[in-house]
Protein backbone atom coordinates (compact mmCIF):
# COMPACT_ATOMS: atom_id res chain seq x y z
CA UNK A 1 0.00 0.00 0.00
CA UNK A 2 0.96 3.57 -1.00
CA UNK A 3 -0.82 4.82 2.22
CA UNK A 4 1.19 3.09 5.17
CA UNK A 5 0.46 5.55 8.36
CA UNK A 6 -2.47 7.59 9.27
CA UNK A 7 -1.17 9.68 12.05
CA UNK A 8 -3.53 12.25 14.16
CA UNK A 9 -5.83 11.35 11.03
CA UNK A 10 -3.37 12.76 8.28
CA UNK A 11 -2.05 10.34 5.40
CA UNK A 12 1.21 10.21 5.47
CA UNK A 13 3.29 9.10 2.01
CA UNK A 14 6.23 6.87 2.37
CA UNK A 15 9.64 7.60 0.48
CA UNK A 16 8.92 5.18 -2.73
CA UNK A 17 5.13 6.56 -2.98
CA UNK A 18 6.61 9.92 -3.48
CA UNK A 19 9.16 8.26 -6.03
CA UNK A 20 7.11 7.06 -7.97
CA UNK A 21 4.17 9.97 -7.91
CA UNK A 22 7.17 12.11 -9.78
CA UNK A 23 7.76 9.26 -11.83
CA UNK A 24 4.17 9.54 -13.29
CA UNK A 25 4.00 13.64 -13.14
CA UNK A 26 7.22 13.17 -15.30
CA UNK A 27 6.05 10.20 -17.75
CA UNK A 28 2.19 11.89 -18.29
CA UNK A 29 3.75 15.38 -19.05
CA UNK A 30 1.98 16.15 -22.29
CA UNK A 31 4.59 19.23 -23.11
CA UNK A 32 1.41 21.59 -22.76
CA UNK A 33 3.95 24.35 -21.09
CA UNK A 34 6.60 23.83 -23.94
CA UNK A 35 7.05 25.98 -26.89
CA UNK A 36 5.40 24.04 -30.09
CA UNK A 37 9.04 23.30 -31.50
CA UNK A 38 9.50 21.37 -28.28
CA UNK A 39 6.80 19.44 -28.73
CA UNK A 40 6.46 18.41 -32.21
CA UNK A 41 9.18 19.63 -33.94
CA UNK A 42 8.56 20.88 -38.03
CA UNK A 43 10.42 19.20 -40.60
CA UNK A 44 12.07 21.53 -43.55
CA UNK A 45 9.52 22.79 -46.52
CA UNK A 46 11.42 20.76 -48.69
CA UNK A 47 11.12 17.58 -46.71
CA UNK A 48 7.40 17.70 -46.04
CA UNK A 49 6.71 18.86 -49.69
CA UNK A 50 8.93 16.08 -50.83
CA UNK A 51 6.62 13.24 -48.68
CA UNK A 52 3.77 14.72 -50.37
CA UNK A 53 4.84 14.17 -54.00
CA UNK A 54 6.48 10.82 -53.04
CA UNK A 55 2.90 9.65 -51.47
CA UNK A 56 1.28 11.11 -54.80
CA UNK A 57 3.86 9.55 -57.12
CA UNK A 58 3.53 6.01 -55.13
CA UNK A 59 -0.52 5.74 -55.52
CA UNK A 60 -0.35 6.34 -59.95
CA UNK A 61 2.74 3.65 -59.62
CA UNK A 62 0.64 1.40 -57.41
CA UNK A 63 -2.53 1.91 -59.66
CA UNK A 64 -1.20 2.51 -63.41
CA UNK A 65 2.21 0.70 -63.08
CA UNK A 66 5.64 1.28 -64.53
CA UNK A 67 3.91 2.87 -68.13
CA UNK A 68 2.80 5.81 -65.63
CA UNK A 69 5.94 7.00 -64.82
CA UNK A 70 6.96 8.06 -68.80
CA UNK A 71 3.71 10.14 -68.34
CA UNK A 72 4.70 12.05 -65.13
CA UNK A 73 8.25 12.46 -65.56
CA UNK A 74 8.93 12.51 -69.27
CA UNK A 75 5.36 14.22 -70.02
CA UNK A 76 5.50 16.75 -66.57
CA UNK A 77 2.46 15.10 -65.32
CA UNK A 78 3.88 15.57 -62.13
CA UNK A 79 5.03 18.81 -62.62
CA UNK A 80 1.22 19.64 -64.07
CA UNK A 81 -0.58 17.55 -60.61
CA UNK A 82 1.83 20.00 -58.93
CA UNK A 83 0.05 22.98 -59.49
CA UNK A 84 -3.37 21.61 -58.00
CA UNK A 85 -1.66 19.06 -55.26
CA UNK A 86 -2.99 19.05 -51.95
CA UNK A 87 -2.54 20.27 -49.10
CA UNK A 88 -1.78 23.69 -50.48
CA UNK A 89 0.29 24.66 -47.54
CA UNK A 90 2.31 22.03 -48.16
CA UNK A 91 2.80 22.18 -51.55
CA UNK A 92 3.41 25.86 -52.21
CA UNK A 93 6.29 25.61 -49.78
CA UNK A 94 8.67 23.32 -51.99
CA UNK A 95 7.04 22.86 -55.29
CA UNK A 96 10.23 21.80 -56.30
CA UNK A 97 10.28 19.43 -53.92
CA UNK A 98 6.96 18.18 -54.36
CA UNK A 99 7.77 17.17 -58.45
CA UNK A 100 11.26 15.20 -57.04
CA UNK A 101 8.77 13.09 -54.87
CA UNK A 102 6.36 12.70 -57.10
CA UNK A 103 8.50 11.71 -59.89
CA UNK A 104 11.07 9.13 -57.69
CA UNK A 105 7.32 7.83 -56.21
CA UNK A 106 6.47 7.26 -59.68
CA UNK A 107 9.52 5.65 -60.72
CA UNK A 108 9.34 3.14 -57.70
CA UNK A 109 12.66 4.45 -56.04
CA UNK A 110 12.76 4.85 -52.77
CA UNK A 111 12.39 8.22 -50.78
CA UNK A 112 15.65 10.62 -50.93
CA UNK A 113 15.09 13.59 -49.24
CA UNK A 114 16.68 16.62 -50.81
CA UNK A 115 18.94 18.54 -48.05
CA UNK A 116 18.02 21.77 -49.69
CA UNK A 117 14.72 23.42 -50.89
CA UNK A 118 14.45 22.92 -54.70
CA UNK A 119 12.55 25.79 -55.61
CA UNK A 120 14.03 29.28 -57.17
CA UNK A 121 12.60 32.34 -58.17
CA UNK A 122 13.85 34.52 -60.85
CA UNK A 123 12.26 38.18 -62.09
CA UNK A 124 13.13 38.21 -66.04
CA UNK A 125 12.60 41.69 -67.42
CA UNK A 126 14.30 40.71 -70.71
CA UNK A 127 11.60 38.18 -71.17
CA UNK A 128 9.53 40.86 -70.70
CA UNK A 129 10.89 43.47 -72.73
CA UNK A 130 10.90 40.48 -75.66
CA UNK A 131 7.11 40.20 -75.18
CA UNK A 132 6.10 42.73 -75.23
CA UNK A 133 8.09 44.27 -79.00
CA UNK A 134 6.77 40.36 -80.32
CA UNK A 135 3.29 41.85 -79.22
CA UNK A 136 3.59 45.40 -81.28
CA UNK A 137 4.76 43.65 -84.35
CA UNK A 138 1.84 41.18 -84.09
CA UNK A 139 -0.95 43.14 -83.11
CA UNK A 140 -0.94 42.37 -79.42
CA UNK A 141 0.57 45.70 -78.12
CA UNK A 142 -3.14 46.39 -75.88
CA UNK A 143 -3.37 42.86 -74.43
CA UNK A 144 0.91 42.65 -74.00
CA UNK A 145 0.98 46.05 -71.97
CA UNK A 146 -1.36 44.84 -69.00
CA UNK A 147 1.72 42.42 -68.75
CA UNK A 148 3.85 44.03 -65.92
CA UNK A 149 6.34 41.13 -64.37
CA UNK A 150 7.85 37.69 -65.55
CA UNK A 151 9.13 35.31 -63.08
CA UNK A 152 10.60 32.31 -63.90
CA UNK A 153 9.84 29.70 -61.14
CA UNK A 154 12.82 26.78 -61.34
CA UNK A 155 11.56 23.80 -60.03
CA UNK A 156 14.97 22.05 -59.83
CA UNK A 157 17.73 21.93 -62.56
CA UNK A 158 15.77 21.38 -64.93
CA UNK A 159 12.00 22.10 -65.10
CA UNK A 160 10.36 25.69 -64.39
CA UNK A 161 7.53 27.38 -64.72
CA UNK A 162 6.36 30.88 -66.18
CA UNK A 163 4.99 33.24 -64.22
CA UNK A 164 3.54 36.22 -65.39
CA UNK A 165 1.97 38.98 -63.90
CA UNK A 166 -0.98 41.24 -65.52
CA UNK A 167 -2.63 44.55 -64.15
CA UNK A 168 -5.61 42.46 -63.03
CA UNK A 169 -6.95 42.61 -59.33
CA UNK A 170 -8.30 39.67 -57.22
CA UNK A 171 -11.78 38.60 -58.46
CA UNK A 172 -10.99 39.68 -61.94
CA UNK A 173 -11.97 37.10 -64.68
CA UNK A 174 -12.02 39.34 -68.04
CA UNK A 175 -11.73 38.15 -70.97
CA UNK A 176 -8.79 40.07 -72.03
CA UNK A 177 -7.23 38.24 -69.14
CA UNK A 178 -7.38 35.20 -70.96
CA UNK A 179 -6.41 36.76 -74.49
CA UNK A 180 -2.99 37.63 -72.42
CA UNK A 181 -2.64 34.58 -71.47
CA UNK A 182 -2.57 33.38 -74.96
CA UNK A 183 -0.92 35.48 -76.68
CA UNK A 184 2.17 34.91 -74.33
CA UNK A 185 1.83 31.50 -74.66
CA UNK A 186 1.83 31.89 -78.57
CA UNK A 187 4.66 33.85 -78.34
CA UNK A 188 6.68 30.83 -76.38
CA UNK A 189 6.06 28.83 -78.63
CA UNK A 190 9.37 27.36 -79.89
CA UNK A 191 10.94 29.89 -77.61
CA UNK A 192 12.74 28.06 -74.49
CA UNK A 193 13.55 31.17 -72.85
CA UNK A 194 15.97 29.31 -70.60
CA UNK A 195 18.22 25.88 -70.26
CA UNK A 196 15.70 23.91 -69.44
CA UNK A 197 12.09 22.89 -69.86
CA UNK A 198 9.28 25.28 -69.33
CA UNK A 199 5.44 23.70 -68.31
CA UNK A 200 3.15 25.96 -67.30
CA UNK A 201 2.10 29.76 -67.85
CA UNK A 202 0.21 31.30 -64.64
CA UNK A 203 -1.14 34.17 -65.36
CA UNK A 204 -1.38 36.10 -61.79
CA UNK A 205 -2.97 39.53 -60.60
CA UNK A 206 -0.92 42.34 -59.25
CA UNK A 207 -1.41 41.25 -55.68
CA UNK A 208 0.17 37.27 -56.56
CA UNK A 209 -3.78 35.56 -56.78
CA UNK A 210 -3.26 32.92 -59.49
CA UNK A 211 -5.96 33.63 -62.13
CA UNK A 212 -5.23 31.14 -64.36
CA UNK A 213 -2.99 28.75 -66.14
CA UNK A 214 -1.78 27.56 -69.78
CA UNK A 215 0.47 25.11 -71.00
CA UNK A 216 3.90 25.60 -72.61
Amino acid sequence: MLLTDFRGGRRTWTPAALGLLALLVVSCDTGAHRPPSAVRPTAPAQVAAYDAGWRTGKGIHDSGGKGAAIREVVWGGCVRRSLTARPRKVVDRDRGAWVLGCRQGVSGAPRRHPDRPLTRREADPRLLADFRAWAARHGAKDSAARATRVVLVHLGDRDYDVELTGAYDRGDRAADAADLADTFAAWWDGDDGAAGTAWNLLLLTRDGERLLTRDL
